[in-house]
């Protein structure tokens, strides 16, 4: 069992688990495992204690007894010379714990434990999750593609390898291929639970996945040097993210591109071919349309603060970029900026 309590110490510190929620459970499960395997029934049964010692995980098994002056029934009750042999201290109505730890118990009680320990952990962990869900938003986690079936994608993740996730075809860009034992990341889109079990549903589609990576790869995004202001995406085919710094000397975009486009590329790596607009983010509702239209060129710019609305000129040949493929670039600049855009070409 030492070996046992060993792990339970090492697995709770690696996922975050308050040791004594298993421990606790444990011993619950070792005083049924106690009457199971040496009464033959309950009613042969006395009351029973199990403790695990903390430091050591020495396990020991009392029967209680209360301090009576006349003793109905022995395996519940002792007198009060019997209890004062063992301690001078006792008085009527007193509990007295004496131990009767059978030499054999450890070995026999360790494939319960291990049953306990196992289903407590899960439990544990499904807590844990909840917890995170305000505290993280959710988060992104890592994990190994196990299964592809009937479009859904069955995942390990990495920070709960024991509990069910799935990457749904809607949760999934157009563009992407999986394949078994594949590794990336997923942002956790949902928590679902019964009494038996938690599923995450998972998403490679969700603009939280993006602001992570570029969290994960930009320290000065860490370092609340550069703030991202706004992500609107279309997952697998285009992101556009508006990025500020308060400090003039600092480059917001060129932090995110980073040195030799190294930072962005590795985000891109992990989005496959998705493409990644970085927009420099200004409280002028002007200078941020006019960038979020990016990569096209813009003549002019109007806005309507009372309807909310803009209206932008492009050159001729510049429309049909600044409007993208079926209308995507102006479409994720007017959910970026917040403002309805109407683009027309010059003349």
């Amino acid at each position: 069992m030492n070996e046992l309590f060993e792990a339970i110490k090492d697995l709770c510190e690696e996922r975050g688990i308050d040791e004594n929620v298993i421990i606790e459970a444990l011993e619950a499960a070792l005083v049924a495992a106690y009457k199971k395997n040496y009464y033959k029934g309950k009613n042969d049964a006395p009351n029973v204690l199990v403790e695990i010692d903390r430091e050591t995980g020495a396990i020991h098994v009392y029967a209680q007894k209360t301090v009576v002056d006349e003793v109905l029934d022995d395996r519940e009750d002792i007198s009060l010379d019997d209890a004062r042999k063992i301690s001078g201290n006792y008085e009527i109505g007193d509990i007295v714990n004496i131990e009767v730890t059978p030499k054999d118990f450890g070995r026999m009680s360790a494939m319960t434990a291990k049953q306990v320990v196992t289903q407590r952990i899960r439990e544990a962990e499904r807590g844990i999750i909840y917890n995170n869900r305000e505290d993280r938003s959710l988060g992104v986690v890592s994990g190994t593609v196990m299964l592809v079936k009937d479009d859904n994608v069955y995942v390990k993740v990495d920070a709960y390898p024991d509990t069910e996730a799935i990457l749904p075809r809607r949760e999934q860009p157009d563009i992407e291929l999986y394949h078994q034992g594949d590794i990336m990341k997923f942002y956790i889109s949902d928590i679902r639970s019964d009494a038996r079990s938690t599923k995450l549903i998972l998403s490679r589609t969700h603009p939280g996945l993006v602001r992570n990576l570029f969290e994960t790869e930009v320290p000065e995004i860490g370092e609340g040097i550069v703030e991202i202001k706004g992500i609107a995406r279309e997952g697998g085919s285009r992101t556009k993210i508006a990025v500020y710094s308060k400090d003039p000397d600092i480059d917001a975009q060129g932090a995110c591109i980073g040195p030799r486009g190294v930072r962005v590329q590795t985000i891109n790596d992990e989005l496959k071919t998705e493409k990644i607009d970085i927009i420099k983010w200004s409280e002028d509702p002007v200078e941020f349309i006019t960038a979020s239209l990016s990569p096209a060129k813009v003549l002019s710019c109007t806005v309507n603060e009372q309807d909310n609305t803009a209206k932008v000129v492009v050159p001729e040949n510049q429309l049909s970029l600044a409007i993208g493929k079926a209308g995507q670039n102006v479409r994720l600049a007017a959910k970026l900026t917040g403002w309805k855009i109407d683009i027309t070409s010059e003349g």
